[in-house]
């Protein structure tokens, strides 16, 4: 397996700066893969605009020795992907980020390299467009995609910024409620829960949860949710 991929649950930890947990598994991960330059995807920024969005986290990646660039600014998106060293998908609105991505004929082609061997990186939604659907994100459908299905990079659902939290005063559904509901209806398909502070890390075909949290929480229709830690093997779920 060629797959060189970070796939890390949320940006930003109450109190830290923005990528401030995981700037380290960031820096780490392009020094592994000899990564200068990076292919930023910003679709997923709806509320602060790409442009916006791009120099956020150009600032963050130029004090780690990165240089990014956004897609959004590209004439060819297609071309950009094809001559990418390393693409890095950021978070926000999962379902427009989907949208964009096909509309601008790129899921596919992302997919296609990042199988080949080209570092990936992503964070919230751009972690979870790494499975093979969107059907386990946490975000409002404000835009409908072309399709559900994604890059299919790991074969199981990733459920980014999980919590097992439960409010006494909320009479709602509960995280595991609701992803209860998606393995019932794909009682084969395994499910990540990663919680904040986390992220998975895949390469030469070994995953590893890495990060500051100690659990990470699996979840299929046949068999109880159960929780592995940053010591337990995980790579049942490339199976």
């Amino acid at each position: 397996m060629k797959r060189n991929l970070l796939l890390i649950s949320n940006s930003t930890n109450a109190g830290e700066e923005y990528l401030g947990w995981c700037q380290d598994l960031i820096k780490d991960f392009c020094l592994r893969h000899n990564v200068k330059d990076v292919l930023f995807i910003p679709y997923a920024g709806v509320s602060m605009g790409y442009d916006v969005y791009e120099q956020k986290v150009k600032k963050v990646f130029k004090t780690l020795g990165l240089n990014l660039y956004s897609i959004h600014k590209e004439k060819d998106p297609e071309e950009a992907v094809k001559n990418a060293k390393c693409i890095a998908v950021g978070g926000g609105n999962t379902f427009h980020l989907a949208y964009e991505l096909y509309q601008n004929k790129i899921m596919k082609a992302i997919a296609n390299r990042a199988k080949k061997g080209m570092p990936y990186m992503g964070w919230s939604a751009g972690s979870n467009i790494a499975g093979p659907t969107i059907k386990t994100t946490n975000d409002m459908p404000i835009i409908e995609p072309k399709s559900f299905n994604c890059m299919n990079l790991v074969p199981f659902q990733i459920n980014p910024h999980y919590t097992d939290f439960f409010d006494p005063k909320h009479g709602g559904e509960t995280r595991d409620d609701r992803l209860g509901e998606f393995i019932k209806i794909e009682p084969n398909v395994w499910v990540a829960g990663i919680r904040e502070a986390t992220a998975l890390s895949l390469e030469k075909g070994n995953l590893k949860l890495i990060g500051r949290n100690n659990k990470m929480k699996v979840f299929r229709g046949d068999r109880e949710a159960k929780e592995y830690t940053l010591k337990d093997d995980i790579n049942f779920l490339m199976q």
